[in-house]
């Protein structure tokens, strides 16, 4: 068995990003003319501050999440997004491509010399045990993954507009999520901040602190 830490990575994002929202946004105002090579950021400014946000949907990102079960289960109650995620009913971690083994997330609130990580590490490996018991008896993987943990490790692309990832990020990245939702959605704000900050400057002040 293998345990790593949840991570996430920026797959797709255009560099141009600003420069199409602009673009696309002054049309509403008919003020096309005023556009220079240097404007977009002042006007994605203040379009976010009159709250004139549905025209960042004219611009797309898309994400790698690599975390546990349980918290795409909640990454994907997010409707205005598409998502495309790794299938237990098809990967067959008893396959020798996987190592014929399972890999889990490591709790992110659990240090690994506590009693608590000791246990659910037991938990883990009882699971691949049976998993894989089941497997060899002849299950298919689709049948065997009902033994699965909500801490299997899983892939999970997902693409939103930038209006979706701000409302996305304002909801997971609060105190009041999960740690494991914000240990990864703190480190996608981070992330997207530093690629383009004029999106996420308000939320980054919040929450990166």
């Amino acid at each position: 068995m293998k345990s790593i830490a949840a991570y996430v990575e920026i797959l797709a994002l255009d560099d141009g990003i600003l420069q199409r929202i602009e673009r696309f946004g002054r049309v509403c105002y008919k003020s096309e003319k005023t556009i220079t090579e240097d404007s977009a950021i002042g006007f994605v400014q203040r379009i976010i501050q009159n709250g004139h946000e549905s025209v960042l949907e004219h611009g797309h990102v898309s994400v790698r999440f690599v975390c546990d079960r349980g918290i795409t289960h909640e990454i994907v109650r997010h409707r205005l997004a598409s998502y495309s995620q790794e299938s237990t009913r098809y990967a067959n971690y008893a396959d020798n491509r996987f190592g014929r083994e399972i890999t889990v997330i490591k709790p992110c609130f659990w240090q690994e010399d506590s009693e608590a990580y000791a246990i659910w590490l037991s938990a883990m490996q009882r699971a691949e045990e049976a998993y894989l018991a089941l497997i060899d008896g002849g299950a298919k993987a689709e049948e065997a993954r009902s033994v699965l943990p909500n801490s299997l490790k899983t892939e999970l692309i997902a693409t939103a507009n930038l209006r979706e990832w701000r409302h996305i990020l304002a909801l997971r990245c609060a105190k009041r999520a999960h740690p494991q939702m914000r240990e990864i959605m703190l480190s996608l704000l981070e992330k997207l901040h530093k690629r383009i900050p004029v999106i996420f400057d308000d939320l980054a002040a919040s929450y990166l602190q």
